[in-house]
């Protein structure tokens, strides 16, 4: 038999034509088999569609089959669980304690960046203990690198009561001692509740912090312009991206309860619930919920009256800009405002290139489009394939008669 390695010449085809039948499957066994192979010269051949290929110049190719944005691979994969290893620690040898945010009851990108600049700092022999305020819906302490988890619950805690929490970390401080205390530079409680904390302990705290490396860390200073380094204290508030997420292990989050009494004192605080502010005057970079309308909205009267009945901050892609359907500074996207919404609602976006760049943050992505092939339905983590102004019609209707049963329960 002959040595030489006959090609494929239709089954490449396959692979290369997304509307074929049979491209799913040519497509999953090119990306995930060999990434280099012996051509019938002795010359070595590499795969330039398989996942993470390294070009030539050294730079990692873009993967726009969604294996790596959520595409059909990854919901194929959905069913298939992968189990990392566990990384367990039986006696730490000290504690890296962490303060979440837990906005809406669940780890922001901002905290898991907070708890993977923890494990850095625990290293193999110490323990990442999360301390979490109230109710919470968060399910994946364990894969974001929480060992310890403390739980403080009480209705002196809900809401805003940084008082109140002060001293609940006060307990835990003295319960614990941890190394270093992490906390989010955010607007969202961790700031504020960082230097409270810091003035409790008598610690002044190193704020703005975008890097920790050989005990020293790096924060923003000079509105953002230089950077002070200094030795790294014991108490760190860290902004977005200090770190990588933990992706690699598992951890136990085993409960640890809390011991030592916490102190309680006559608040000076009252918290009178959230203030409703309009959705169309908050920043696209702070909102946390986004509608965002494209090319494929037809009845743009619609799409306003949407964004009002869901409480929406409403968005663009850059051709709906560029028609004069929406303001400048509603375009999102990298040439236009990058975004970290919890929610992002895509009505009629393909998702080209820089749209996707500027939504890479947000946590939670839908998208409602024709095409079920688009870019856009491929980073989705829900898709709703249909007309948008049925879907439109439908989603109002559905929130209007929801607050109106809620009205006549309260009533």
């Amino acid at each position: 038999m002959s040595d030489i390695i006959r090609r494929d010449p239709r089954a490449e085809w396959i692979a290369r034509n997304r509307l074929h039948p049979l491209h799913a499957a040519m497509a999953s066994a090119a990306a995930g088999g060999e990434t280099s192979w012996a051509g019938p010269n002795g010359l070595l051949r590499k795969n330039p569609h398989a996942v993470g290929f390294i070009g030539p110049n050294g730079l990692k190719r873009i993967d726009r089959s969604g294996a790596q944005q959520g595409g059909s691979t990854k919901r194929s994969a959905a069913s298939t669980v992968v189990q990392l290893p566990l990384h367990v620690v039986d006696q730490p040898a000290f504690y890296i304690a962490v303060v979440p945010d837990m906005v809406g009851g669940r780890l922001s990108s901002h905290d898991k960046d907070l708890l993977g600049l923890a494990n850095k700092l625990a290293g193999d022999s110490g323990a990442v203990v999360a301390v979490v305020f109230g109710e919470y819906k968060e399910t994946a302490f364990d894969t974001a690198g929480v060992d310890r988890l403390v739980h403080i619950e009480g209705e002196a805690f809900d809401g805003y009561a940084p008082e109140a929490r002060v001293l609940a970390l006060s307990a835990v401080e003295s319960q614990l001692a941890p190394r270093h205390w992490l906390l989010p530079d955010s607007r969202t409680g961790g700031g504020e509740l960082g230097r409270r904390l810091g003035a409790k302990l008598g610690e002044r705290a190193a704020t703005r912090v975008w890097q920790v490396a050989d005990n020293q860390c790096i924060g923003r200073a000079g509105a953002g312009l230089q950077d002070l380094v200094r030795q790294a204290p014991r108490l760190i508030l860290a902004a977005v991206e200090c770190a990588e997420p933990v992706s690699d292990t598992r951890h136990e989050a085993r409960a640890l309860p809390l011991e030592h009494p916490i102190t309680r004192c006559l608040p000076r605080i009252e918290d009178l619930g959230a203030v409703a502010v309009d959705p169309a005057l908050i920043p696209m970079a702070e909102a946390e919920f986004i509608l965002s309308g494209g090319n494929g909205v037809k009845d743009w009267d619609q799409f306003h009256q949407a964004a009002q009945a869901l409480g929406a901050t409403e968005g663009a892609s850059r051709v709906a800009v560029d028609d004069g359907f929406m303001p400048r500074n509603r375009q999102v996207g990298a040439t236009g405002t990058w975004v970290t919404a919890r929610v992002y609602l895509a009505v009629g976006i393909s998702g080209a290139i820089q749209h996707l760049q500027g939504i890479s943050a947000c946590d939670k992505v839908v998208a409602i489009n024709m095409d079920p092939g688009c870019d856009m339905i491929k980073r989705a983590d829900l898709s709703v394939i249909g007309d948008s102004r049925e879907i439109l019609a439908a989603l109002i209707q559905m929130v209007t008669e929801y607050r109106q049963g809620g009205a006549r329960d309260a009533a």
